[in-house]
């Protein structure tokens, strides 16, 4: 059997890296159905093979954008337990959001149109991975409450609430930069994320942690 040689298989994590990054950009302008594999390849500066080497469909590679996409929002929220502080969870939780509000808008932007459009390409996802999760973060909330951490709130609107506020800066920002008259800026981003913290926090009855930062 022949080894594959370690240059070759950098060589391919970078073209699939840029096959990504490309189709990112397309699927966030043009939508899953006004981008062609002939125009991703010619944004990652690939032959139009290359990409259906790696992704042998538009789908494919769509659906892999999509679960790059939700790997990002990744939190340490995912592993809080009743013996955690609610403030600093959802502080942190709300912070992480922020800064891949920030980073990856494009990103945010595919996954909202996507819901937009009724989450076909997901529905696997979330009858099973996103469902489990969102019954156990529900499950850590209402152990909060009942621990006297919490003061009694419905978890599935906090979260809805927390994913609505700091989406808005990445799915929302040409608004936000028509309002401002500019773009916004990391510095921009950190008073945001302070004022997004202290609003929920607030709402929940909760105070800012010390130990917080931006």
């Amino acid at each position: 059997m022949m080894k594959v040689k370690s240059t070759d298989a950098g060589v391919g994590a970078m073209n699939r890296r840029k096959i990504l990054q490309a189709a990112e950009k397309c699927f966030a302008q043009f939508g899953f159905k006004g981008t062609a594999v002939q125009k991703i390849a010619d944004e990652a500066g690939l032959p139009k093979t290359n990409v259906l080497y790696y992704f042998k469909t538009k789908q494919e590679l769509y659906v892999a954008v999509l679960e790059e996409t939700l790997s990002l929002w990744n939190s340490r929220f995912d592993k809080a337990t009743v013996e955690d502080d609610p403030a600093e969870v959802l502080a942190n939780y709300i912070a992480e959001k922020m800064e891949v509000s920030r980073t990856h808008p494009m990103a945010s932007k595919i996954f909202a149109m996507e819901i937009i459009n009724g989450a076909q390409n997901l529905s696997g996802y979330f009858d099973e991975e996103h469902a489990l999760w969102m019954k156990g973060r529900l499950a850590v909330i209402e152990a909060w409450i009942q621990a006297g951490k919490l003061p009694p709130v419905e978890g599935e609107y906090l979260l809805y609430t927390i994913w609505a506020s700091t989406q808005h800066y990445a799915d929302f920002s040409a608004q936000i930069t028509r309002l401002r008259g500019k773009k916004m800026t990391k510095a921009d981003f950190e008073d945001a994320t302070k004022q997004v913290v202290k609003l929920v926090l607030g709402g929940c009855g909760l105070s800012l942690p010390e130990s917080f930062e931006v």
